[in-house]
């Protein structure tokens, strides 16, 4: 069955992206969600031009997107947390207190946008993180997470 998103899917694509899935999947879940819709030469044609007028606009959101990443690339981001000695910490860091302290440095970015690389952290150390800016604009984080003093 192929599909025009409507919104971005995680694992299947962006939004406008024309995707190819399993019957079951469009029909019970991604279509009543609106999610997407049914791909037929009507709604391609509306595609096409609903693309072809945003072009411009994506243009300047890509560049807000690149200023973005690379001012977060530069940023040294330190997390603290009530740990033990061991380096075990009471409770976990997520992406939600990631982009929290990503904020408190200017850098705007939504936790659903942060991919932390092995999930929740429970432990002290070094840690890598994915930000997604925008569809093509994706850049690594390099954070520490320190125990509290």
């Amino acid at each position: 069955m192929e599909l025009i998103l409507k919104k971005d899917v995680d694992k299947l694509g962006f939004a406008d992206d024309v995707v190819e899935v399993k019957n079951g999947y469009g029909r019970n879940y991604l279509i009543p969600r609106g999610f997407a819709v049914l791909s037929t030469p009507s709604t391609r044609k509306q595609l096409e031009e609903k693309l072809k007028q945003q072009a411009y606009k994506e243009r300047k959101n890509v560049e807000d997107a690149k200023e973005k990443a690379e001012k977060a690339e530069q940023l040294e981001v330190k997390l603290t947390a009530k740990a033990q000695n061991n380096g075990k910490m009471f409770g976990s860091i997520s992406a939600a207190d990631l982009s929290e302290a990503l904020g408190k440095k200017e850098v705007d970015i939504d936790k659903k946008y942060i991919s932390i690389l092995g999930g929740n952290i429970k432990r002290l150390g070094q840690y890598e993180a994915k930000l997604r800016f925008h569809r093509d604009v994706i850049t690594s984080l390099t954070f520490d997470v320190v125990a509290e003093a």
